[in-house]
């Protein structure tokens, strides 16, 4: 049958010689399979042969002609390129390589011929194939392990019964995996070919797990992992199989240490849970993990990492400092963010060198330096959810990038096939071979333990560049991993300690602030101030989603202070040591222009430098030119009190109780409708919290269950009532830098209302820097994990004690601090005047109400009411606006909607009857990304809700970059484009309308007409281990309007437009004057400075100049229609790229009659 077979593959679409060929497989095959009209009688002798002959002949040509097929789809070229490299990298070091190659192409022309032979049934040809195949097979050994970097005879691997990995899921530690129950033991290989003899170093006496090994540079001593007891702990072992030793104490039976790797200076780095953290998605009931440092002995151990979940496999790279993987869970997405990580032996200079802020890789496993080859890694690129550990092989250069696919040059399979990335949680469940513990040769050969197809055991593997998979070690009945050549390797230099264990804190260096990508576009002098922020993490047994905070922070949030930033945006000044830092930029008015989404730490007495906002590590900024560096360190200016947990009750209900439970008072209003109830708890009884998903109650600790009384968790009354007024990251966000003012303050619905004068609420500057502090720290409820609920099993206490143990920080940051009795007392009196809405009568000269102006041009036959005009290929429409007269503002509206004016509109004008594509911006601005909207809205793949389709509005525009496009537009068209302005825009909008919106009164459907926030944006998401998703807020008149989605957006969901983030342009139904979306979608830029009203377009409000705040108007698809309003004002600083705001153009006609004529 295997001539059939071999002859007809190629005809067939995906089709391989069946393992069992008998009638009940040959079946499964049919006509379909077959193109270019290979005949149906083909295929019934294809049968035939199939079935004929014995069992055992049939097993037996089976594997022939397995080898046959083999050689058939043989690719010489990998092999060519590997035997011209030796040749060529060492010269006289492969003396055999010219033989190599010649045997090369003599099998290449012999293959052909046989191959031709064989297709026509030529009765030798078989046994020529597999000569051939045997050839083959000498060549490419002798070829591949002639290689002089296979300079040793013996190599060290790990030989464990098949089936028994020993690998933890991706989320757990090896706290995470059984201790015992293996059938494994640490191996030597010897010589390094397939018929290399295996003989024993060490096998534990009762299956205990063995594994994560370190050879010492001397080859003489190995590290590796084992359980002793209830714990895993730290051996050293002589490669004689001699002087068994425990390096780590573990004199601690709650504290496992494990995954360790020789220093050059003869100490130890290792990996150990005396941290005491844990994973929060799972709610603190899996442990954590971060690196530490030893002696030879055992003995002097310092904890060197203060990070939030786990850090994994530690190795020494060949300039002295120790790589590793660390995941980081604070704001982004959870299941994408394991940069490797880059430090000192001492735990100075920690830095990201690959992936900070990086969708893909998902996770970068086992990394390690390459010799020879500055700035290369060879690491796993695994997911994160799925398979354990395993993955892809992939080559990283640090030089050409540190993010996403820039700097991953090759994957191993892959040569000559670019690299992507590919947002998916389980990236490479699919993906085969499979790849783990890669040890480095060079930049080019590897040996690595692989698994070649599903059910396939693991081996160990010769593997290179070009895409050779040479097998050194594989055995059917065993798994090989962790392959190490048993031989002496040159000690990196050992780095000097930079510590000074004297002090208990650090020096902060910072070059410019504005330098780097993170405040890319931000006006020097804008940042004023740093905040200095640090983390506290979970315990275990209390960590975990919406515990600190209600969909936003997974960390209390501690708030250390302030310090100055210089006028050329340099600053210095004094951390605390091994603490877990963020640093927020800070405008005048104390908002956060920037948020660090992750921590850094700063070790005793370290000088910590950086070049400026989010710049790539390998940037050193230059001391002696900034002013900050003349000067001593700054001290951090404390804020109102202490170094503490940010918690609600304490720092923002006090200015609640000041300016708001007047009104807010949990009473409905005369006329029935409830509105925030923003008393303390204490005044509040009926309040009993919020119910956690299925998912998370069932990773609650026992004592936080009964704490909690079942499974709900509490917050306050008012925190609950306030937070759906704050936008900020949600609790699975976007893993991507943020757009510099992304999470402004000045963003929040809460922050707008109070700066348009909130029913007369005037906020002193204290009561407004707690508010918008409280904002930039993401919204968190709780400043203490105790305040939550008990922590289980006295985690709090056992954390101090191990931190006082191994030189950590010894604060206990559950103390709460004796500040002031309560914050803003002695402030003054509470004004519980209410400015309660009039009917305000528009007082003024008599206009004729724009009601009456149902477009009045087409009354005139010769004058077109629209006209379109192509700019590089994409066609703009853009609609006539008449001249006329019209009352602006809302007699109804907010404070600066009032008083209203009499605006006249001059002149006809042109508008776009759309606002500006992202196809049609990218004509201008090639590079535009308009972004992505709540990764919350779908499942773990993927970044989130693209905002960035062709025929979506551009968003993420600033001001400035809107009047760049019409500038541009100008001279591509020799028409004269601008933004409109403020009363341009109301009056377009109006259409001739008196009511708040052009299609009706804020209580029409809207879904025909607008795209804003409805019962589409508040679809409850899947869960992740949180509360359920839908916050509840009855704020209608007696029905159900408004829900809150993570905490995050309100939403009237009385009605649906089927628009979760924006629309296509002119998706919904025009106004009266032709034109789309002037309510929702997005927001829109005009040329007008924000001013109080009485509107006066000679005050030079509409100038074009960058200075002040600039008018949006419109209202988003996040925003509720009473936001959407023709009158509603908003404004952000002309710098700023706002995540909803885009903008429309408008067309001024020079000529009226002129203009007339000529159409």
């Amino acid at each position: 049958m295997g001539r059939f077979w071999i002859i007809v593959e190629g005809c067939f679409v995906g089709l391989r010689c069946p393992d069992d060929c008998r009638w009940g497989a040959a079946m499964k095959l049919t006509k379909t399979s077959f193109r270019n009209g290979i005949l149906t009688s083909l295929l019934c002798l294809g049968l035939i042969l199939s079935v004929s002959g014995s069992a055992a002949a049939g097993t037996s040509a089976l594997r022939n002609d397995n080898k046959i097929r083999y050689l058939r789809n043989f690719d010489f070229e990998p092999l060519r390129l590997a035997i011209d490299d030796l040749i060529e990298t060492f010269g006289q070091g492969y003396p055999n390589g010219s033989e190599y190659q010649q045997r090369l192409e003599s099998l290449r022309t012999a293959r052909k011929t046989a191959l031709d032979s064989f297709a026509q049934d030529d009765d030798s040809a078989r046994n020529n194939l597999l000569r051939l195949k045997h050839d083959l097979d000498k060549l490419l050994y002798d070829a591949l392990l002639s290689n002089p970097l296979l300079d040793f005879d013996e190599l060290i691997l790990l030989k464990r019964k098949r089936g028994q990995l020993g690998l933890p899921v991706n989320h757990k530690c090896n706290t995470g995996i059984e201790r015992t129950g293996y059938d494994n033991e640490i191996a030597v290989l010897g010589p390094i070919r397939p018929n290399g003899k295996l003989r024993t170093l060490y096998c534990p006496p009762a299956g205990e797990f063995v594994g994560e090994f370190d050879l010492n540079y001397d080859a003489k001593r190995m590290l590796f992992t084992m359980p002793t007891g209830p714990t895993w702990q730290i051996f050293e072992i002589k490669t004689d199989g001699t002087g068994l030793r425990q390096v780590s104490h573990g004199e601690h039976p709650d504290v496992d240490n494990f995954d360790a790797c020789y220093l050059p200076d003869g100490r130890i780095v290792f990996v150990s849970t005396a941290s005491f953290t844990a994973v929060p998605c799972w709610h603190g009931k899996e442990r954590a993990c971060n690196i530490y440092l030893m002696d030879a002995d055992g003995g002097n151990v310092r904890q060197l990492c203060f990070d939030q979940d786990l850090d994994l496999h530690p190795a020494v790279l060949p300039t002295g400092q120790v790589i590793f993987s660390r995941w980081d869970y604070t704001g982004p997405m959870h299941i994408y963010l394991r940069p490797l990580m880059a430090m000192n032996p001492d735990g100075t200079g920690q830095r990201a060198v690959y992936g900070s802020n990086s969708y893909w890789p998902n996770a970068l496993y086992y990394p390690r330096g390459i010799p020879g080859a500055p700035g290369k890694i060879i690491a796993i690129i695994c997911g994160y959810h799925g398979v354990p550990r395993m993955g892809e092989l992939g080559l990283i250069d640090t030089t050409k990038g540190w993010q996403n696919a820039e700097g991953i040059v090759q994957r191993i399979p892959g040569r000559g096939k670019p690299v992507k990335t590919v947002i998916r949680d389980n990236l490479v469940d699919k993906s085969w071979p499979k790849f783990l513990h890669p040890y480095p040769l060079n930049d080019k050969y590897f040996l690595v333990a692989a698994q070649r197809a599903r059910k396939g055991p693991w081996g160990i593997y010769l593997v290179d560049v070009f895409d050779n998979i040479l097998p050194i070690c594989v055995r059917p009945e065993f798994d090989l991993f962790e392959p190490i050549p048993l031989k002496k390797t040159p000690r990196p230099p050992a780095i000097p300690d930079r510590v000074d264990l004297a002090r208990d804190d650090a020096v902060v260096y910072l070059d410019d602030v504005y330098a780097g990508p993170g405040l890319a576009g931000v006006p020097r002098g804008t940042v004023k101030k740093l905040r200095i922020l640090a983390y506290h993490y979970g315990y275990p047994g209390m960590a975990g989603p919406d515990k600190i905070g209600c969909g936003g922070p997974w960390e209390v949030m501690r708030i250390l202070g302030t310090v100055d930033v210089h006028e050329d945006g340099s600053a210095m000044f004094r951390v605390p040591a091994n603490t877990p830092l963020s640093v927020q930029p800070l405008d005048e008015q104390g908002k956060a222009v920037q948020l660090m989404r992750s921590w850094f730490s700063a070790m005793p007495g370290e000088t910590v430098s950086c070049v400026g906002c989010h710049e790539q590590s390998r940037q050193i900024p230059v001391l002696s030119q900034r002013s900050a560096a003349a000067r001593r360190p700054a001290q951090i200016e404390p804020w109102y009190g202490p170094a503490r947990g940010f918690d609600f009750e304490r720092e923002v209900q006090p200015v609640l109780d000041k300016y708001c439970v007047g009104c807010h008072d949990g009473k409905p209003r005369p006329d029935g409708r409830k509105i925030a109830d923003l008393r303390s708890e204490r005044y509040a009884r009926n309040y009993h919290g919020r119910e956690l998903t299925k998912l998370g109650a069932n990773r609650l600790h026992p004592v936080v269950r009964k704490a909690f009384g079942g499974t709900k968790v509490k917050y306050t009354p008012a925190y609950e009532a306030l937070v759906p007024y704050i936008r900020r990251v949600n609790v699975e966000d976007h893993v991507g830098l943020l757009v510099p003012g992304e999470y402004h303050a000045d963003t929040s619905e809460l922050i707008q209302m109070l700066g348009k004068g909130h029913h007369n609420v005037r906020l002193d500057d204290e009561a407004r820097d707690r508010l918008v502090t409280w904002i930039d720290l993401n919204g968190p409820c709780h400043g203490t994990w105790g305040e939550v609920g008990p922590i289980p099993d006295g985690a709090d206490r056992r954390r101090l004690e191990l931190r006082q143990q191994y030189k950590g920080p010894t604060e206990n940051p559950e103390v709460i601090p004796n500040i002031v009795e309560k914050a803003l007392k002695g402030k003054g009196a509470i004004d519980r005047k209410r400015d309660e809405i009039r009917e305000t009568k528009y007082v003024g000269p008599d206009v004729h109400h724009p009601s009456s102006i149902v477009h009045p041009l087409g009354l005139r036959s010769s004058v077109p009411l629209f006209k379109t005009i192509e700019v590089d290929g994409v066609t703009m429409k853009l609609v006539r606006i008449p001249a006329g007269r019209f009352i602006m503002g809302d007699q109804n509206g907010r404070t600066d909607e009032r008083p209203l004016s009499a605006v006249s509109i001059d002149r006809d004008f042109w508008l776009g009857a759309f606002e500006i594509t992202n196809k049609l911006y990218r004509r201008f601005d090639p590079g535009h990304d308009s972004g992505y909207f709540a990764k919350r809205f779908q499942g773990p793949d993927g970044p989130g809700l693209s905002l960035a389709g062709p025929g979506q509005p551009a968003v993420r525009i600033s001001w400035q970059r809107a009047v760049d496009f019409c500038r541009w537009l100008s001279r591509k068209t020799g028409m004269k484009f601008t933004l409109p302005t403020e009363a341009q825009w109301e009056y377009a909008c109006r259409a001739g309308s008196q009511s708040p919106l052009s299609y009706g009164d804020l209580e029409a459907d809207f879904s025909r007409w607008a795209n804003v926030a409805d019962e589409s944006l508040s679809v409850s998401p899947k869960p992740t281990g949180g509360l359920e998703s839908n916050i509840v807020a009855h704020f209608g008149k007696g029905i159900l309007e408004s829900a809150v989605f993570g905490g995050n957006v309100l939403c009237d969901i009385r009605f649906n437009d089927h628009a979760v983030a924006t629309a296509n342009v002119g998706g919904y139904r025009s106004n009266s004057w032709g034109l789309y979306d002037m309510h929702g979608n997005v927001c829109e830029w005009t040329a007008t400075t924000y001013k109080p009203y009485p509107y006066k377009a000679g005050d030079g409000r509409n100038g074009q100049t960058e200075s002040g705040r600039k008018v949006v108007r419109g209202g988003s698809w996040c925003d509720r229609p009473v936001r959407c309003r023709s009158a509603f004002r908003l404004s952000y600083p002309a710098w700023q790229r706002v995540h909803n705001v885009g903008f429309r153009v408008v067309c001024e006609i020079e000529s009226q009659e002129h203009e007339y004529a000529a159409l």
